[in-house]
Formats: structure tokens, sequence, C-alpha cells
């Protein structure tokens, strides 16, 4: 579906998708807890960025609701959801439901007026006490509920394969050792980085991901929720020093060069890590990617193992990166608000957790199959210094700008220097727009 996408521009995507589906049923009367409603034969219409698969993991945590209610999810799986669902916002063609990149875009859709609030669909203060109060936070518009997390991840982990190198239980406590351990512990590994930058319409976003760890545990959370607001110019010094760390420590550092990380598919840029001879020493990436790639086929904590982002700063050690999938409703049919109820609870979203790859936002989804799984959702539910993926919270012209220079950066296309200049123009318009 990916490549038959990009074939198409994102209007007639959108048209497409929705002529496929075939719409949703005549409303009937809802009501209960969603996945207990009589709603044979009707339809949600759903577009995500999940494909692969997570796609399968999303369809697998959504069959419970279609038995039970005898309705049916109609999903498209999509990288360019951005370009579809601006596309959508112009001509009025939009799914029931679909994943929202981040909190930004939820109050871009908000303020259109296409977005439907959700207080009146859940139980919201069943709601607020089972998910992370971050998350909460991050899903209300002035007040009012317009999406809620279904799945969670921490961002900035360092992962490895034990059989190389053991950092179990001895991670490096700051930057600087990683830095030096690696480059002493890493033998025959090419390099001290994995890193793949490459995700379609989509390309560059786990470079926005390097800059935001690095710049969260150099300047802390102030500083990196002021420059996600516009508030923090691009070419401040304290942008400009992740940057200039990034380039220096991690692209000079990484398996093939920055034109190999453009290339690598960001799913699979963690397999030289298991490679003979090894291709890198770490790999820097969410938890999500335990169901992606070679990972996906391997055991922790024999095969693999993970440690949180080290202190570079020591003020803001304890500062926790994360992101989720936040998914919001265009249209209030009974089967689309049953759908949303289901999705929040604890056995919906087990169901995901089981599979692997996931976190779940809500505190009383437990099922994880591994410690390491449990350890990194307690990293969620519990943070003091929290702060939601940078980027995603972005007006989407900031946010595709961002990964863009992203890729254009580590290629060695431009310098530092003018990245930030030419991101700073994009933020003088989209912030006063």
């Amino acid at each position: 579906m990916r490549s038959r996408l990009r074939s198409f521009t994102p209007f007639m995507v959108l048209a497409l998708i929705l002529a496929a589906c075939g719409g949703g049923s005549s409303p009937t009367p809802g009501g209960g807890s969603g996945g207990t409603e009589n709603l044979k034969d009707q339809s949600v219409t759903v577009i995500g960025t999940w494909t692969d698969t997570e796609q399968i993991a999303f369809l697998s945590m959504v069959q419970p609701w279609e038995k039970a209610t005898g309705a049916h999810v109609k999903y498209t799986g999509t990288r360019s959801i951005n370009d579809i669902l601006a596309a959508g916002l112009r001509t009025n063609v939009l799914p029931d439901l679909a994943g929202i990149p981040g909190p930004g875009q939820m109050k871009e859709y908000a303020a259109a007026g296409k977005l439907k609030p959700l207080d009146d669909v859940l139980d919201v203060a069943t709601y607020t006490s089972e998910t992370s109060p971050g998350l909460v936070a991050l899903s209300k518009i002035d007040g009012k509920t317009y999406g809620v997390f279904i799945k969670a991840s921490v961002k900035g982990l360092i992962w490895f394969n034990p059989k190389l190198h053991d950092y179990t239980g001895k991670a490096p406590a700051t930057w600087d050792d990683l830095m030096t351990q690696a480059q002493a512990n890493k033998g025959a590994a090419n390099a001290i980085w994995c890193l793949g930058l490459s995700s379609g319409a989509d390309s560059g976003w786990p470079g926005t991901d390097w800059i935001e760890d690095i710049l969260l545990h150099q300047a802390g959370p102030d500083v990196y929720n002021n420059w996600v607001a516009g508030k923090v110019k691009w070419t401040d010094p304290q942008i400009k020093a992740a940057f200039d760390l990034y380039m220096k420590d991690v692209v000079a550092n990484t398996y093939g060069g920055g034109t190999n990380a453009i290339n690598t598919k960001f799913d699979l840029a963690g397999d030289p890590l298991f490679a003979t001879p090894p291709g890198c020493e770490f790999l820097h990436q969410a938890s999500f990617i335990t169901g992606l790639g070679k990972f996906a086929g391997l055991k922790n904590p024999t095969d693999y193992n993970a440690f949180p982002f080290p202190s570079i700063n020591d003020q803001f050690k304890t500062a926790v990166e994360g992101s989720g999938d936040l998914f919001a409703m265009f249209h209030d049919t009974p089967a689309a608000k049953s759908l949303m109820r289901y999705l929040v609870t604890a056995p919906a979203q087990d169901i995901w957790v089981k599979k692997g790859g996931a976190l779940s936002a809500n505190k009383n989804a437990n099922d994880y199959t591994d410690a390491l799984s449990k350890t990194m959702a307690g990293l969620i539910t519990s943070a003091t210094q929290f702060v939601f993926d940078a980027s995603d919270q972005m007006p989407n012209a900031m946010n595709a700008a961002f990964k863009s220079h992203m890729v254009t950066l580590s290629k060695g296309a431009e310098t530092v220097d003018q990245a930030l200049q030419a991101l700073q123009k994009v933020a003088d318009d989209a912030y006063s727009s």
C-alpha cells in the first residue's frame, strides 16, 4: 500500500481509501462501554501510520471489538498521513478515526473545526485515572479532550547486543563515558552507532529524535518545551549545541556514514548490531523497535538489551522523552464512538502489549512478556521530568521542515548553521500563522 500511495496525490489517496471502505453505515443508538453495543454491519474507517507488523498488531487489537459488536474496522496504514489529512481538511473528505501524528497537529485539526471532542464519548474520569498524567494533559485543548493515547513509547533508549559487549547493570552514566566505552569496546564493530533515517514521506524523524534527546539532557525540559512552542529560536546557542553534538559524535561515528543513514530504513537500522562482524556497538531508538527488524525475532536480555539516555547535564539526568499514538475522531458515528471507548481500555491495549514492541498508555495494562518492557512502561508512568516528542507537537510545516533538514544535514548537504537559519525562517511563518 505504501508504494501505491506515493503514486497519487494525497486527496486521491484519501478518496480511494474511503471509497474502498464504503463509509460508515447509518447511525443506530449506541451507549454503554466500547465493544458491547449491537452495531451489526456498521463500519469505521481508520487511517494510521502503522504498517507491516504494527498494522497486524492493531488489527489483532480491534478483533474482539468487531466480534462483540458486529461492526468492522476498515484500516489503511500510510507514512504519508500528514499530507493525506491536510488534503482532507481542505476537501472535508476524512476518515472516521485517525492516528494523529502528535498534539501539534491535533490542535490544528481542532482549530479547523474538524475534530470532535470526546468528553461525551469517553468516561473521562476513568481515562484520566488510568493514563499517565503527561499524556492526559497532551490530549486536551482548552480543557476538552480531543484525543486518546492507545500506545506509548520511551524515546532515547540505547540498544546493544550483550553477546558483543554486555552493558547490563553497568550502563555508562554520562555521555562522555558512553563515547569512551563505545570506542574501547566496539572491537570488530564497524562504528559506534547504527542510524537509519529513511521512512518514506516521514524520512528524517529518527534524526529529530536524536536532537530532542540531546537538547533535553543538555538544556532541560524548560528550554525544550519553549523551543517546541516557538519561544526559543532555532539559532539559539542551546539549540546549536545539540545539533553540533549530533554531527560530531553521532553522524561522524555512524555505520556507513550519513549517506548510508539516509538510505537505511529506520526499522532495519539496528540489524547490523546482530551481523558478523557487527556493524555498530549501539542503536539509539524508541522502545517500539523491539517489534521491528531483527529485534522482532530475538529475545531480551540474552539477544539484546537497552539502557536509558545517559546524562549530559546532571540537572536533567532523570528527564524522559516519550511519545504516543494519539487517536482522534472526525465523524462521531455510533461505531466510531464505540471503537474509541474500546481502544483506551486495558484489555484492548494488552493485546498489543503481549505481541511486543508496544507500551500501553493505560496503567492497568500489564501483560508484558519481559522485564525490560515493564521497566520501560514504568519510566513513562512515573517520570517526574517528562516531555513529549518535540517534532510531534510542532506545527505541520515546522514538523516537515525539521525532518527534511535532518536528512540534508546528515548527508552533508548543508552545515549546522545553514540548517538552523533555514529552520528559523520556517518557524517565523509557522508560529505566526
